[in-house]
């Protein structure tokens, strides 16, 4: 068997991507690591300056630009009804859980938090989800209409979101005109994947190389004393946002039809991959928050591996409890209780 696969013309291919994408939060992980390694044991490298320095060490705003236009245009018109509700609610739901937590913390321990987690940092990790694993789940517990929600949950997916909750908290001073300024990319991407199919599908493909590209950028200020410092704090954070899962899990079942509950709720009891993005994107509208950016991105970067393991148990757990007594889809009025009879 050879060492090497190789391409249809005939030269070795690595298929180095398609490994990252299969280990959970690698398009994240991998490169923020990189990046620190080089930073560690070649720290003039990414001041060498023109297009290496512009793109590895200073390209992240731009990067990020590009980012909420793959995110806006994954956002469908045409899902409508019950996809909408779910979306609509799950997402207002994350967001007021992910606030309410930040401040709780803020106003109760002040602004340095608990372990080294800052509530602007709850804030960013929590406010979140991730979408990739959210749909994974819907094939498997849920149906289309929990799928289509995924074309509201994407509005959290970037930094948007976790700006206008720390400037409603006061917790960083983020004016107007930086949420004006991270929703015009939103709105490009929503416009022009409504209208372009052909756009959609490309930007669908583009989202791997621009999330490697920016995790670069964003982790070419960080050494390796920090990516340790931040594994407990990290990990405590990830159970944190664990915990909401099943919080989720029973809001999203009270705002529900019987016949429609199910465990998809919990399924976004998680921190986003791309939340490491977002204290980058947080100091860009509030520069004081920058001396906080390398532990914030390595947190949230590790609370993302955490849920990513943890939430598909607890979803499970929940639609066993539910298909045991016969509730919610699979009740006598439900979709999966329908089937089953």
């Amino acid at each position: 068997m050879p060492m090497f696969k190789r391409n249809e013309e005939g030269h070795i291919d690595l298929g180095l991507m398609n490994k990252m994408m299969k280990i959970p939060g690698g398009l994240v992980i991998i490169p923020l690591l990189l990046a620190v390694a080089v930073k560690t044991f070649f720290p003039e490298f990414f001041e060498i300056g023109g297009f290496t320095t512009g793109l590895f060490k200073n390209g992240q705003p731009a990067m990020m630009g590009l980012f909420l236009i793959l995110c806006g245009s994954t956002i469908n018109v045409r899902q409508v009804g019950m996809p909408l509700y779910k979306g609509v609610v799950l997402t207002s739901i994350k967001f007021f859980l992910g606030l309410g937590v930040g401040l709780a913390v803020g106003y109760l321990l002040g602004p340095d938090g608990i372990w080294g987690i800052t509530p602007v940092v709850l804030i960013a990790a929590l406010t979140n989800s991730n979408g990739s694993l959210y749909i994974s789940l819907s094939s498997q517990f849920g149906n289309a209409t929990d799928s289509g929600a995924i074309s509201i949950l994407s509005l959290n997916d970037g930094p948007f979101f976790t700006l206008v909750a720390l400037g409603a908290s006061g917790l960083a001073n983020i004016p107007f005109m930086a949420l004006v300024a991270t929703i015009i990319p939103l709105l490009v991407g929503f416009i022009w994947g409504n209208l372009d199919s052909t756009f959609r599908q490309l930007c669908q493909k583009a989202t791997p190389i621009v999330t490697f590209i920016m995790t670069i950028a964003i982790g070419s200020s960080t050494n390796i004393d920090t990516i340790l410092l931040a594994g407990a704090s990290g990990i405590v954070l990830g159970l944190i946002s664990t915990v909401t899962a099943v919080i989720l899990f029973y809001i999203f079942n009270i705002l529900l039809p019987k016949k429609e509950r199910n465990a998809m709720g919990a399924a976004v009891g998680t921190t986003a991959l791309n939340s490491a993005m977002t204290p980058a994107a947080v100091a860009d509208a509030d520069p004081t928050f920058s001396p906080y950016v390398p532990l914030a991105t390595a947190q949230c970067a590790t609370a993302s591996i955490i849920t990513l393991f943890l939430v598909p148990f607890i979803v499970a757990f929940f639609d066993r409890q539910m298909r045991k007594k016969k509730l919610g889809i699979y009740s006598e009025e439900g979709w999966a209780g329908q089937q089953v009879a």
